[in-house]
């Protein structure tokens, strides 16, 4: 059996089913960017999400790549999508929301789901996918000591070799406490250009990085050597800021954040529906503004994931 056969006609495999060009791309070696599906189902509003489906597929193929947007259809998890697979998620219509942990239920019950950050990291480095463009990461949740309330995406990235091209965390979230949380966990952040941590919305969070890379063949250089060191399979992670004329304004920012924050205390909001409460909040308030702040830092990431992904294959020490 071949190392790409997995889950045809429901039958379990060591890997998800590739497309046809996928597959290809990773049998010579060449770039390939995974892409998650949660921002098609869950994250546009129809029919804008399936156009924004299209343009990041078509940035990828701009810059050279090939790429693969991951979901779970009828219990079976796919890397790479074809038009029609596209338009069912985009659909929506008994579309689920899929992190890592319910993979394995969505697979045994015949379910279709669209991949958060975690589940798109883990069935793409499943895949032999090294390089996956996000918007914003999940972290830990503001007043954790009262919630305990953390990402599933920092734990999986801890424990997956992927390179996670992202514009920062959500605003919404503890930034420091998140930093400090990837740090203990070992999870390695690269900034893209700059010096500072994205603030997803903007181009930064005011907290500084360690470590700055400026060209893609940079993180193919460190992506190579966490190969060569071993050890823990962690992630890395390359924040990509938004660029500044792209960016929400900062104190619109602030001032809306501060106004979703108290609303989500005074509804007593708590758990898996704060994030969602949130985002909507902002988007609302801002007049969309919000919305096309998190795009363009989408565009920018899917872009420089797919120039990484290029570095990748074209680095001088491949076997």
């Amino acid at each position: 059996m071949s190392q790409h056969t997995a889950f045809a006609s429901g039958v379990p495999g060591p890997v998800p089913v590739l497309s046809d060009e996928v597959r290809e791309a990773l049998d010579r070696q060449g770039p390939v960017v995974a892409l998650e599906s949660t921002i098609i189902a869950h994250g546009l509003p129809r029919p804008r999400n399936l156009a924004v489906a299209a343009e990041l597929e078509a940035l990828v193929r701009t810059e050279g790549a090939v790429p693969a947007t991951v979901a779970v259809l009828d219990g079976v998890a796919h890397v790479g999508l074809d038009k029609d697979q596209l338009e069912r998620v985009a659909a929506g219509e008994g579309v689920r929301k899929l992190g890592h942990r319910d993979l394995a239920p969505a697979l045994a019950t015949g379910a279709t789901g669209a991949t958060t950050v975690s589940a798109t990291a883990f069935l793409a480095a499943r895949a032999g996918l090294r390089v996956f463009a996000t918007g914003g990461l999940g972290g830990v949740h503001r007043e954790w000591a009262q919630t305990q309330d953390e990402s599933a995406d920092l734990a999986l990235l801890a424990r997956t070799r992927i390179t996670v091209v992202c514009a920062g965390v959500k605003s919404i979230l503890d930034v420091p406490a998140t930093l400090q949380r990837l740090e203990t966990l070992g999870v390695a952040v690269l900034g893209y250009g700059t010096d500072h941590f994205p603030g997803f919305y903007l181009s930064s969070s005011g907290e500084p990085v360690d470590w700055s890379v400026s060209r893609p063949e940079e993180v193919a250089a460190v992506m190579a050597a966490q190969d060569r060191l071993g050890g823990a399979g962690s992630a890395l992670l390359v924040a990509n800021p938004v660029a500044e004329a792209e960016q929400l304004d900062p104190r619109l920012h602030d001032r809306v954040l501060a106004q979703a924050l108290d609303a989500c205390r005074e509804r007593g909001i708590t758990g898996q529906a704060v994030t969602p409460f949130l985002l909507g909040f902002l988007v609302r308030a801002t007049g969309g503004a919000s919305l096309e702040a998190n795009l363009a830092a989408v565009r920018g990431n899917v872009a420089l994931g797919a120039r990484i992904a290029g570095a990748w294959a074209d680095r001088e020490d491949r076997a």
